[in-house]
This record gives C-alpha cells, sequence and structure tokens, in this order.
C-alpha cells in the first residue's frame, strides 16, 4: 500500500490517495478541492481510481468531487447513509450541496480495494453522519474531522452534537489498537494511544 498526502482548499484539508500497489487500484479519501496534481499523479502512475470515500459531507472535504468526476468518469462516490441529507443540503454541508453518493455504506460495511479490505466505522458527532476508514491489515484509521492530534473536530456547526463526537471517540475509536495510526482531515498525523494518553478533549 502506498499513500499520497495532498493539503488542498483554503483551510488545508489533508486529501490522501491510496494505492494497492498490487492491482495498482486506488481510491481518495475528502477531496477538499481540485487539484491538477492529484489527477496526473492518478494517471502518470498507471493506477484506476475505484472510489471516492468521504469522511463526512464539508464543503472543505468535498470541493474536489467535481474534478475527480471528470477526469474518472467511472469512479464512484462513496459515503455514510446517514449523511445523505446532509450532503445535499448547501446551508448544512457549506458546500456546493447537491451531492449524491453512488454507494451509501453503514457501520460495520467493508469493502474492498485491490488486496485492501476497508471497514467503515459511524462516527456521528462532528456532522450527523460523519464515519472514519479502518484498514485493519495496515493497523491504518482516516479520521476526517472526529479525531485529530490532541484534538476533536468542531460541534458548533448545524448537525454538530458533542455529546454524540465524545461517544464516537470513546466507544468506537479509543477500542482500537493503540498502534493504530490516525491519519486525520487536518493537521498531523497521530495514533490511537498517543490520543488515549495526551488528547485533552477526550
Amino acid at each position: 500500500m502506498q499513500i499520497f498526502q495532498f493539503v488542498l482548499g483554503p483551510i488545508m484539508t489533508n486529501t490522501y490517495l491510496v494505492e494497492d500497489e498490487e492491482s495498482k487500484k486506488c481510491f481518495i479519501v475528502d477531496p477538499a478541492w481540485p487539484s491538477k496534481d492529484l489527477n496526473s499523479k492518478i494517471t502518470l502512475d498507471g493506477m484506476t481510481p475505484e472510489y471516492i470515500i468521504l469522511t463526512h459531507g464539508h464543503g472543505d472535504h468535498t470541493d474536489g468531487i467535481g474534478s475527480l468526476q471528470t477526469a474518472f468518469p467511472d469512479i464512484k462516490l462513496v459515503a455514510s447513509k446517514k449523511e445523505h441529507d446532509f450532503l445535499y443540503d448547501r446551508h448544512k454541508s457549506q458546500g456546493k450541496g447537491g451531492i449524491v453518493a453512488d454507494i451509501e455504506v453503514a457501520d460495520g460495511d467493508e469493502m474492498e480495494v485491490g488486496g485492501l479490505k476497508l471497514k467503515f466505522i459511524s462516527t456521528p458527532g462532528h456532522t450527523p453522519g460523519g464515519m472514519c476508514i479502518y484498514i485493519k491489515s495496515e493497523s491504518l484509521l482516516f479520521s476526517g474531522d472526529t479525531l485529530f492530534h490532541t484534538s476533536v473536530g468542531r460541534t458548533d456547526f448545524p448537525g454538530g452534537d458533542f455529546t454524540k463526537l465524545m461517544d464516537s471517540i470513546k466507544n468506537k475509536l479509543f477500542v482500537l489498537p493503540d498502534d493504530t495510526h490516525v491519519l486525520p482531515g487536518h493537521d498531523a498525523p497521530t495514533t490511537i494511544g498517543y490520543e488515549k494518553r495526551y488528547n485533552p478533549f477526550v
């Protein structure tokens, strides 16, 4: 597996390109902004982009969807079923709105990309349908805006709920192995063990 990070958009969102090296299949997590560099990396390395996967529906994580769909017409958009209305409503999502996922997933659902098995973990709180993407074989979690390095996602936006966010982190994420590598939607990477010890918000 190879992971390529692109920091995109006005508020520096982490967009991740994840490749299964054997099959050359790949997926993109949270395309924040149109990126020629991202599209070129996929094309020049001969990857087959199968999915765009959203951790949640805020505009700073979705504004690059159209660019990828234009460049790669066969790519499928994946999001939580619980984020359906939020993605469509531009006022709630603070984005373009009108977004409809090709594939809607629920807590515990799994998906394969080449030899990689992805598991979706429902983590509401930052948004109603927020979710994380867990790859057990790689001890890796894409946490979106649920969990950050010594911080957590905001809950003062429409659809936010601090109680639900704390429940998501404590009962869905902190049960993962301590050595799980966490790649968040903003800022620096961390681990589950580090956040259990040092995150002042949890």
